[in-house]
């Protein structure tokens, strides 16, 4: 899913001129990136907040258009209102076409009903990290990562060798010889 937003470049900054932006309906952000100097822009809050709230967003090339110029960026970090549903700051990187990121990537549990440690070990898979870091193209960034549980048995331990990764992507960890586990599997052994 491809993703556009608009953002203007802020003049005022700071406290003041941040809690003004958010009362407009703007969100303050930053666009950094390599060989670019940082920007303080300002995006729309309703169309970020409901982007957000998808989890394809967090991984997704997105096209950001400031000034008539659009850009590949990506979201790095973003703050929320500790118990407002108000976005309070989003960081945008922009990424080059050619450059490999590292970018962390969901990761889900796949056919762990049809397992014999569901079915039949009164078990379930429980995740120990919920995402995976990755170095990967811009354009191979992959939604989430698929952890195949098909064939578990209750005692397993599932780990980052385990993911099949799409082409284009590695781990990071396997790239330093870490295997890590992600997944433990329970129930009782016969």
């Amino acid at each position: 899913m491809s993703y556009e937003i608009q953002a203007t470049v802020r003049e005022d900054q700071g406290t003041g001129a941040s809690r003004r932006l958010r009362r407009e309906g703007q969100i303050p952000a930053i666009l950094y990136g390599e060989g670019q100097d940082a920007v303080a822009i300002a995006v729309d809050h309703k169309t970020m907040y409901y982007a957000l709230e998808k989890e394809s967003f967090h991984t997704a090339l997105i096209k950001l258009t400031l000034d008539g110029k659009t850009q590949d960026v990506i979201v790095r970090d973003f703050q929320m209102h500790p118990f407002r549903q108000q976005v309070q700051h989003i960081d945008f990187q922009a990424v080059k076409a050619d450059q490999k990121i590292r970018i962390r990537v969901p990761l889900h549990v796949v056919n762990a009903e049809n397992s014999q440690a569901i079915k039949l070990q009164g078990g379930r898979v429980s995740l120990l990290n919920t995402s995976v870091e990755v170095y990967a193209l811009p354009k191979d960034i992959p939604a989430f990562l698929e952890l195949d549980c098909a064939s578990v048995v209750a005692g397993d331990i599932l780990h980052l060798s385990d993911i099949k990764f799409p082409e284009g992507v590695e781990s990071v960890s396997l790239k330093r010889d870490e295997n890590l586990a992600v997944a433990a599997v329970t129930g009782k052994k016969r």
